[in-house]
């Protein structure tokens, strides 16, 4: 039996509680983190951020409107649009209104919510504002908090391992390419 079984039979043996998003986490709207300029550069220190699969857009020399994430005060960005959401904790600004700023309440972990938001199957049919018209009403698991830390503590080792894994993935393909190309023995005939 598993150390997380074992918790859940003694700490909720009446099953685990469900909790609507909206009840665990405040939103705020982006529009005072929207960065002025597009033009960005990598020698500038701000990241500018979106929710989607690009994450960082670039970067800006802007030092107004940063939004102050940290690793003891991180954040969730979300998608408004598209439900896309990404961990934060490092200071940034972002590109588009079109994205909320997650925050957690009292008594519930952080990244146990982003684990439970990830778990989520959901796919908007409509260009409309999900977070509030559909999202936060999705409902999460909320067992007591000694299991949701011992879940965190599994999950991070495993995303640690995740990219560690993708890590190696590209470095095993730039070897393999640079050993398969032969483009420099052919200049050297």
């Amino acid at each position: 039996m598993s150390k997380i079984d074992k918790l859940l039979i003694s700490l909720c043996p009446n099953g685990v509680e469900y909790r609507k998003l909206k009840e665990i986490l405040c939103y705020q709207r982006s529009d005072k983190y929207i960065v002025e300029s597009t033009t960005y550069e990598d020698s500038f220190k701000t990241p500018v951020l979106t929710a989607g699969n690009t994450f960082i857009l670039g970067y800006t020399n802007e030092v107004n409107g940063i939004y102050r994430a940290s690793k003891e005060k991180p954040v969730i960005i979300f998608d408004d649009f598209t439900t896309s959401f990404h961990w934060v904790d490092f200071p940034f600004k972002v590109k588009s209104s079109a994205m909320k700023i997650l925050t957690p309440q009292e008594g519930i972990n952080f990244r146990f919510v982003y684990f439970a938001m990830k778990c989520i199957m959901y796919t908007p049919s409509n260009h409309a504002r999900q977070w509030i018209s559909v999202y936060s009403d999705f409902s999460v698991p909320a067992p007591p908090i000694e299991v949701q830390r011992e879940i965190v503590r599994i999950l991070d080792k495993f995303a640690k391992l995740e990219a560690e894994l993708e890590a190696r993935k590209k470095q095993y393909e730039y070897y393999r390419n640079s050993l398969f190309s032969f483009e420099s023995l052919e200049r050297e005939r």
